[in-house]
């Protein structure tokens, strides 16, 4: 009897506990939104998200040099993660020793909770001045990207690995048994079977790097201007939001919302996709 009712109780607990976080998600998207209203409905939803001029004294709110610049780190980040990220999960997964993956896999882990101020000092003491010596200022696309590539490295490394971990033991032992090599096993069979969680992983990095603000401050630049190239600086629609909150007011208040709502959108669409993924593998690998 007290067994039932403790498991009847904890399924009303984590019931109430899930209601509580769509609410809360519910109740930031409605105020968000209804804060942007103003300037949706002043400056024009196809003015704020096409125009290329972001000058609030003047009423000017384009915010297209934001969405450009954040594409552009965000591409930048996952060009290079996404390599390095597969490689390394394939090494804890599959191909380094006990001994080292003990290692390796608390130093990943401890990865996701360093401060983005952290990564933001690093980079500028460390990437700009690089940055510099080719051309620029060093405060660019390019120092943003190699500061997200740090910053998502660990959602992809994990996820990845705990994806390849998960297919089936019989595939290896299949590939193996019809005289494939241990690395002709991990690209052709393991890697391909894991696609949808390693691409679930990718996109959630992705949304983690679209969303980032602190870091891209301090490396970007913060010149609202489209860039066209790695070196130049820009400024991410996170970052827009961070620096002008403080002293903003009126309609140039509701622009930043504006851009809140269209980073919403942003980062729900991309999670969306990777929940998608996710299921999708988990099908397959029910199937199989």
């Amino acid at each position: 009897m007290s067994r039932y009712f403790i498991d009847r109780n904890a399924k009303y607990l984590v019931l109430a506990c899930a209601s509580i976080s769509f609410i809360i998600l519910a109740a930031i998207a409605i105020f968000t939104l209804r804060e942007a209203l103003p300037a949706f409905q002043h400056v024009g939803f196809i003015q704020l998200i096409f125009g290329t001029t972001w000058r609030p004294t003047i009423g000017q709110f384009g915010i297209l040099p934001m969405i450009i610049g954040s594409i552009a780190v965000t591409l930048g980040a996952m060009i290079l993660a996404i390599p390095l990220g597969l490689g390394c999960a394939v090494l804890l997964a599959e191909v380094a020793p006990h001994r080292v993956r003990q290692f390796l896999r608390p130093a990943v882990e401890i990865l996701v909770g360093i401060p983005s101020v952290v990564y933001g000092l690093i980079g500028i003491l460390l990437i700009v001045p690089l940055i510099r010596h080719i051309g620029g200022s060093g405060y660019s696309v390019a120092a943003g990207a190699l500061v997200l590539t740090a910053m998502v490295l660990p959602t992809i490394i994990s996820i990845s690995e705990d994806s390849i971990r998960a297919v089936p033991r019989r595939y290896k032992e299949g590939a193996l048994a019809l005289g494939a090599t241990h690395w002709q096993t991990i690209w052709h069979v393991l890697i391909p079977a894991a696609r949808s969680g390693i691409t679930a992983g990718i996109i959630l990095g992705m949304g983690r790097a679209i969303g980032e603000a602190m870091a891209m401050i301090m490396v970007t630049g913060n010149a609202v201007q489209i860039p066209t190239s790695p070196l130049d600086p820009t400024r991410t629609l996170a970052g827009g939001i961070a620096v002008e909150i403080n002293y903003a007011s009126g309609l140039h208040q509701s622009a930043l919302f504006a851009i809140g709502v269209v980073l919403f959108i942003l980062i729900l669409a991309i999670n969306s996709i990777a929940i998608l993924a996710i299921r999708r593998g988990r099908r397959v690998q029910d199937v199989g």
